[in-house]
This record gives structure tokens, C-alpha cells and sequence, in this order.
């Protein structure tokens, strides 16, 4: 039995009917290549689903189920009106799940309707702008052989590019940057139950099954790019992304024309930034629910396509240091020239989504409206040229890049009306005098639709119902109409066709004969105007590489416009590139500055030979995050060419920045809070190097005191002796006696102070969010407590308790001294000496001699 007839979970043994063994056949094509979708299947102004899809669509969609019955069978079906494609489309994609879209492609008559598949819908693949948001939507495809490789495609701009990677952890570092909305895995790898769990843990997102035989994807890949490049020189990234285009040629129904090439790209050549540096620097989401990201403070960009490429600017920052400063010197340029700025972003503003037209140019699907929308934003780039005549460096390339195509813009302009329709076919898209046949076809329609005009003036005359009036609907075409009192006057010429309450209507032959000939000549011209619009956007795909250079120019340029406005709105400076050292003057967290209004307290952090790590002390909620994060997102604006927010910046090239700050349980992978905090040290430890930035905060915080302050001890001093800047925020204290024992670790603490007759005598404490030199002298951590609203029996309790601990009323000191000790340094008498102490305060008395 077919696969979709087993779906259809219907009862009884007779024949199917034959709309449903139509929907059976389909239904069966489209497993084949999509073997989880959903067939969404047109019958008359719904599109229904039947059996198991049903069932589906009721829960995902949460509509009704009902059953279609015939004498013999009876299955579950449930539909949508027509109306509402879009929107449930959407819902179903978000889900995770495939659509097919089978429409009815002739009209009713007496027989079966052709149906025919006319969409495959997959979150990876949409190309619909409806179904986008203005983000990147990559479909990605994973593969292993001798080593990893990953594949990206985002078919709504062509974008196609590949990486290799020798461990899994680089991989996932890797992927969850282009946070793909789909992945292909390799039966390797999703037939392979641990990986697979593992790989779902990590990336929420739809798993989709692909071909990846070597030999099928190689073919592939020369369908696609008439070649298979020789840069694809291993099996795993030949296999990556042969499966990708497959799958997407599959999804598309034809050709990828938007495709152009495939891109490899080192990951060792920009800097290295693993998920946990991501999420925790919060680069593109915000832990918190409704907080605020980096790239929502920096997104000042004016088109679709500049967001994007400031997404993968943010994505990617560069580790080559003539590359940093060309940027930083374009962004230097339009800070300092207001009116070229101004002009550039107002210029901007009018653009559309120049990428993403191109790409629906190149495979001839762009729509009437998108053409003009190209013609629109074409028009801008001579502007544009203009604008940014005599500049060189970075901008003068962008300038290079700008091919305004006027004679593409021209022949748009001359064949297009102003506001063309979405649709093709939906006729009045072709200016008058462009094309000599379809304005023969419009005269003659014009010419008898004047007809009509003065019939109804010769028939009012005629007749001497002076009301009388020519009327048209799509029920009864063209017609006569005469009111009540006026119906005695009716020549017998008139035949009636239609009796209303207080009037009626009538036809005759030379009416109907002028309604067909206008029906006729405006059928034709559809369908001429429909070849005329078919021809001139087929012509456009010629230029398809040109627009894209075009487009990637206007996004660039886009992304420099954008962050020299932040420099100039919130005070940015531009840090200087050097070698060894880095000095922050008075920084500033962005995220906190904008959602504080600027009220943030700015702080100094200096870094560099003789000063390589910062241990940072202080109580919670002073601002030792904040210092950290603050540190790390100026090392990161730098390297993609950005001004910083501070007075003054002087940073090296680093070529990672590594971070531990926060952790939860993974609940789903089975691994405690300290479990992950450890296997995020693990990798920062494996991965850094003396190039590289590290902020750790709180290590060791989730297990026992004494476990904690040994690993936090441990790592510090492994991660000092590597000579990678580090800045290391704790809470135990006891390492703070480490700055004189290792040469470059400095003792900072974020300055708070103590009031004891603020809270009604019960104390309190001022933040003053300040970092200076030293260590602090406590954790405050009661305090913090009753501020956070403990009930004060809690707190008095844990003061006293306290206390009592800190005065050695319990072996809370002696557990402290212990791990203070440098037993390397002490003598055999000092260690006795000790040892009788100890004793004597465990057991409040001289102990008896032996």
C-alpha cells in the first residue's frame, strides 16, 4: 500500500474516491523528497489536509477536525480558508514543520480539477519575502569524514559558504553563530543516538534528513556551480555542501541561479568567539526576557541587507590588523564629515533590500512591485557615487562597487507604470507606448467601452428614461437598468435578465456582443502584458552579478554610516591598534549606558606586559560583570571596526576573547549547574593563548568552599602563566594574597561602602560601581541580602552567624587559614605552632601533655 494511503487512517474497503487518490499520488511525491511535510491541498476556496496530516495541522494550527465521508470510506480531514495561507504557513514553519502547497491550476468543471505542487516550504528555504524576516535565513548541512564541515546557504540572497573544522566543539562554536533555522545532518551523525541528542540539546532546530553521497553531491555541485571547486578538497565539505544545494533544488523546483559560488572560509581567520563568549557577552540575544542585546544597540543600519552584514560583522571580527584600520579610518571619515553622513543615511532610507531583489532577480521570480523596487533603489546609487567622490581607502571601494546599471533603471522605467501590482497577473503593469501591440489591444477596449458611454446617452434620448444607465458586475456583465416607475417605456428590443425590488435590468445583442469583444481584447492583453513583464525580468538576470556586487557595496557601506552615527551620538571613541598592552580610559558598558540614559559610572582597565591579569574583588551587584563584559565588548567593537565607548582606547588584536560568567543547569543533557561551569573552563583553558582575552566570574561557586578555591586557584594561575590578559572576578578572597606572589596579577575591587545607622540601625550599603586598586575587604554578602529583601530575622541571624565566624567561634577560620597557607614556605616549627593553635581553638583549653 502507498505510504499516503496508510496516512489517511481511514475505514472501510472500498475505492478512494478520486479527489482523494489525486491527494494519495501527491501526497506520495512529496514524501519522497520532503518525507515529514505536510500536503496543504486546494479544493475549491480551502486547503484541506486529510488522516494523519490532518490530525497534525488540527493540533499545530488549532483548528477543527472533522471527517470526509463517502459511502465506502471515511477519513479525518481539516482545513484552512484560502485567505489565511500565509499566516499558517508561518505558524507550521515555526513549528518545525515542512508544507507542500498543491493548487487547483485549472477551473472547476465537470470532472476531476488538476491539482499540481506549486510550493515546498521549509524553514531553511523560504524565499518569499512574507515568509522572511530581515535577518539571515541559513539552511545549513553538517558532514563528517576526515574532520567536520559545515555548509550555509541562504537562498534569499545567494550567499553560499563553507568551513572546515578538526573537532566537534569548533564546529558548534562555529554553528551557533549563523544560528541556522534548519540543519541537514549526515546519517552519521543523526544516526548515531548520543550525537544526535547532544546536537538537539544545542540547536533547537529542525533536523531535516538529506542525500549525502559523495558522488550525488559532487554532481550537485556541478549542476549548481558548473564545477566541483577545488577548494572543496575534503570529503566531509564536498558532501556538506552538495547536500545542501540538493536539498535546496528540491525545496525550489529548479535551478539555483541565485547561487554564484561557494565561498570557503577559515575560521582561524577572524577571531575566534565560542557560544559561551557569545551568549554571555549577549551579542545577538539578551538572557534576560525583553532585555536588550549588543547588535539591537548597534543596528542603526537604514536597510535590510546592512543589518545583515553588521550581523556577520559582529559574527566574524577580523584579526587582520590593515583590515581593522580601513574600517576604523572610513568610520573616522564620516564622524568627522556631518553632511556626507546625513546624506549617505538619508540616501540609505529609500533603499530596499538591494541583496535580496538580485537574488530574486537572478532566479527570474521577482514580482512586478520588486522590479520597481530595483529601479527605485538603482536610482539612488549614482547618489550615492556622488556622495562619496574624491574618498579613498575603504569608502573609495565601496564607491567602485556602486554600478548604478542605468540602463537597467531605464528600460524598467520605460516598460513599468509607477506603482505596479504585486502580481503579474493581475493586469496595468505596463506603461502605455512601450509595447505598439498591447496599446493596439488597449485602444480597441478603450474604443468600445466609449461605445458604452454615449449608448447610454443614445438610449436615454431614444427611450425618454432620463435615469436610464449603463451598469456592469461580474454576475451579469454589462446591462441596462431602468427604475420602476420608468419600466412602461421599455423598447421591445430590451430583453430582461434581472428583477430587482424597485428596478430591473436588461441586455441586448449589441451589448453582449461589445461585452465579449472587451473581454476578449482584455484577456489578450493580460496575456501580452504578462509576456511583455516575463521578458524584461528575464533580461534583468543577465545583471544578476552586478547587482549582487552592487548590493554587498550598499550594505557595506550601510554598516560604516551606522557605526559612525553611534560614535557620534553616544560619545564613542576611536581606539588606537597596538601591540602587547591594552588601556581602556573611562569605559562604559553600551547596553547598560542606553538603557540606564547614560547614567553609567565609567571605569579604567589597563592590561599589558607586567600586567596581565586582574583579579577582581567586591560584593554582589557593585558591578563586577559589568566591568568584565565591559572590557571584552570594547575588544570585540575594535576588531570589527568600530569606535568604542570610552574616552580612550588603546587595544590589541586579540585573537580570541574566552568567557565563563553565569550558569544554569542542563537539565536536558543531565548536567549540574557546576557540571557545565567546568566543562566551559575546560574548554577555555584547552583553547587559549597568549593572544587570547579571557573574563572568568565566580569560578568554582558551585561546589564546596574548598573544591571551589582550589580549581579557581588552579585556573588563575594556569591561565596567568599562559600570559593571556585575563580578568578574573571571585568572591574568595583568599586568592588576593596571590599579587605578591605572582609577577603581573594585580588585585582590583569595585569600591562599596558600608553604612551602620542607614536602615533603621540594621546597616546598609552604597554601590559606588568604581574599580580601584586593591582587594576589598568583604563580600557585603548579608547586606546584599537584606536588600534583596530577606526577612530581617534572616539577616540578623546570618549577621550573628557571621560573626561568629569571622572572630573563629567555629572552624570556619581554621578552614580559611588552611587554604591560605603556602606549606612550601613554612618551617617545621611554624607548622607546629599552627597545628597547637588550631587545637587550642577547637577545644577552648591547653591540651594535656602526653
Amino acid at each position: 500500500m502507498r505510504v499516503a494511503q496508510k496516512v489517511l487512517k481511514g475505514t472501510g474497503n472500498g475505492a478512494l474516491p478520486p479527489m482523494l487518490e489525486q491527494y494519495v499520488r501527491m501526497r506520495d511525491e512529496v514524501a519522497a523528497q520532503l518525507p515529514h511535510a505536510i500536503l496543504l491541498f486546494q479544493v475549491g476556496d480551502f486547503y484541506e489536509t486529510f488522516g494523519e496530516d490532518a490530525e497534525r495541522a488540527a493540533r499545530l494550527l488549532r483548528i477543527a477536525l472533522t471527517h470526509k465521508s463517502s459511502r465506502d470510506f471515511s477519513t479525518p480531514m481539516a482545513g484552512i480558508p484560502l485567505r489565511a495561507l500565509d499566516s499558517n504557513v508561518e505558524r507550521l514553519l515555526a513549528a518545525g514543520v515542512c508544507v507542500a502547497v498543491a493548487d487547483q491550476v485549472e477551473e472547476p468543471g465537470s470532472g476531476l480539477v488538476e491539482r499540481k505542487v506549486t510550493q515546498l516550504l521549509t524553514p531553511g528555504t523560504v524565499t518569499e519575502e512574507r515568509h522572511l524576516s530581515a535577518d539571515e535565513n541559513y539552511l545549513a548541512a553538517v558532514a563528517t569524514g576526515d574532520g567536520y564541515a559545515l555548509a550555509l546557504l541562504d537562498i534569499s540572497t545567494g550567499e553560499f559558504r563553507c568551513a572546515a573544522f578538526h573537532t566537534r566543539s569548533a564546529l558548534y562554536d562555529e554553528l551557533s553563530r549563523w544560528r541556522a533555522r534548519e540543519v541537514l545532518l549526515a546519517p552519521e551523525l543523526s544516526g548515531n543516538p548520543a550525537l544526535l541528542s547532544d546536537f538537539q540539546t544545542r540547536f533547537p532546530v529542525m533536523l531535516s534528513p538529506a542525500n549525502f553521497e559523495e558522488d550525488g553531491c559532487c554532481d550537485e555541485l556541478r549542476t549548481v556551480l558548473g564545477e566541483v571547486p577545488g577548494s572543496l578538497n575534503s570529503a566531509a565539505l564536498r558532501r556538506a555542501c552538495g547536500a545542501v544545494l540538493g536539498y535546496a533544488r528540491v525545496t525550489q523546483q529548479g535551478e539555483l541561479r541565485m547561487v554564484r559560488r561557494a565561498v570557503r572560509f577559515e575560521p582561524g581567520a577572524h577571531m575566534r568567539l565560542p557560544e559561551a563568549a557569545v551568549r554571555a557577552l549577549e551579542l545577538f540575544t539578551a538572557q534576560a526576557p525583553g532585555g536588550v542585546a549588543l547588535m539591537d544597540v548597534l543596528s542603526q543600519t537604514r536597510t535590510a541587507g546592512g543589518r545583515r552584514r553588521l550581523r556577520a560583522w559582529l559574527r566574524a571580527p577580523l584579526l587582520d590588523e590593515l583590515s581593522i584600520r580601513a574600517r576604523l579610518d572610513s568610520v573616522e571619515t564620516l564622524t568627522r564629515a556631518a553632511d556626507l553622513r546625513t546624506g549617505v543615511r538619508s540616501l540609505l532610507y529609500r533603499a530596499h533590500d538591494l541583496e535580496r531583489l538580485s537574488a530574486r532577480v537572478a532566479v527570474k521570480r521577482a514580482t512586478p512591485r520588486e522590479v520597481a523596487s530595483l529601479a527605485r533603489t538603482l536610482e539612488l546609487l549614482p547618489e550615492a557615487v556622488r556622495l562619496l567622490d574624491g574618498l579613498d581607502g575603504l569608502l573609495g571601494g565601496v564607491r567602485t562597487r556602486l554600478d548604478g546599471l542605468p540602463e537597467v533603471v531605464t528600460r524598467i522605467r520605460a516598460a513599468l507604470v509607477d506603482d505596479p501590482p504585486i502580481r503579474a497577473g493581475d493586469g496595468g503593469l505596463i506603461r502605455d507606448g512601450f509595447h505598439a501591440g498591447l496599446d493596439e489591444l488597449r485602444s480597441a477596449a478603450v474604443g468600445h467601452r466609449a461605445w458604452l458611454a454615449e449608448l447610454e446617452l443614445a438610449e436615454r434620448a431614444r427611450t425618454g428614461i432620463g435615469n436610464l444607465k449603463v451598469g456592469f458586475n461580474n454576475v451579469f456583465g454589462y446591462y441596462l437598468e431602468v427604475t420602476g416607475p420608468h419600466l412602461g417605456k421599455v423598447p421591445p428590443d430590451y430583453r430582461q435578465i434581472a428583477t430587482l425590488k424597485d428596478r430591473a435590468r436588461f441586455t441586448r445583442p449589441d451589448l453582449r456582443e461589445r461585452e465579449r469583444e472587451i473581454a476578449r481584447l482584455e484577456q489578450a492583453a493580460e496575456r501580452l502584458e504578462l509576456e511583455v513583464f516575463t521578458e524584461l525580468r528575464d533580461s534583468l538576470a543577465a545583471h544578476a552579478e552586478a547587482l549582487s556586487e552592487a548590493a554587498g557595496a550598499l550594505a557595506e557601506l550601510d554598516v560604516l554610516s551606522a557605526l559612525a552615527e553611534i560614535a557620534v551620538e553616544c560619545g564613542w571613541t576611536r581606539p588606537q591598534t597596538v601591540d602587547g598592552g591594552a588601556r581602556l580610559t573611562q569605559a562604559r558598558h553600551p547596553v547598560v549606558e542606553a538603557a540606564t540614559g547614560g547614567k553609567f559610572v565609567p571605569n579604567d582597565a589597563v592590561l599589558g606586559p607586567g600586567r596581565t591579569t586582574l583579579l577582581l574583588t567586591g560584593p554582589n551587584m557593585a558591578g563586577k560583570s559589568t566591568y568584565l563584559r565591559t572590557v571584552a565588548i570594547c575588544a570585540l567593537l575594535h576588531q570589527i571596526g568600530s569606535f568604542v565607548p570610552a574616552d580612550g582606547a588603546d587595544l590589541p588584536v586579540y585573537d580570541a576573547i574566552h568567557t565563563r560568567i553565569g550558569a544554569s543547569d542542563d537539565l536536558a543533557g543531565g548536567r549540574s549547574t557546576f557540571m557545565v561551569e567546568m566543562s566551559e573552563l575546560a574548554a577555555i583553558l584547552h583553547g587559549v593563548t597568549a593572544r587570547s582575552l579571557v573574563i572568568l566570574d565566580e569560578v568554582g561557586r558551585g561546589t564546596s568552599t574548598l573544591d571551589g578555591l582550589a580549581i579557581a586557584q588552579a585556573a588563575l594561575e594556569h591561565l596567568h602563566g599562559t600570559g593571556a590578559h585575563t580578568l578574573f572576578a571571585t568572591h574568595y578572597f583568599e586568592l588576593t594574597r596571590l599579587e605578591g606572589e605572582h609577577p603581573g596579577l594585580v588585585n582590583l575591587h569595585v569600591a562599596a561602602e558600608e553604612d551602620e545607622s542607614a536602615h533603621d540601625g540594621r546597616g546598609g550599603l552604597t554601590f559606588y560601581h568604581q574599580v580601584i586598586p586593591g582587594a576589598a575587604r568583604q563580600s557585603y554578602g548579608v547586606e546584599v541580602a537584606r536588600l534583596a529583601g530577606l526577612p530581617a530575622p534572616v539577616t540578623a541571624r546570618a549577621a550573628r552567624l557571621l560573626t561568629a565566624l569571622n572572630t573563629g567561634s567555629d572552624d570556619g577560620r581554621l578552614t580559611r587559614e588552611l587554604a591560605a597557607l603556602d606549606l612550601g614556605r613554612l618551617t617545621p616549627l611554624q607548622a607546629l605552632e599552627l597545628l597547637h593553635g588550631w587545637q587550642r581553638a577547637v577545644v577552648g583549653a591547653e591540651p594535656q601533655q602526653a
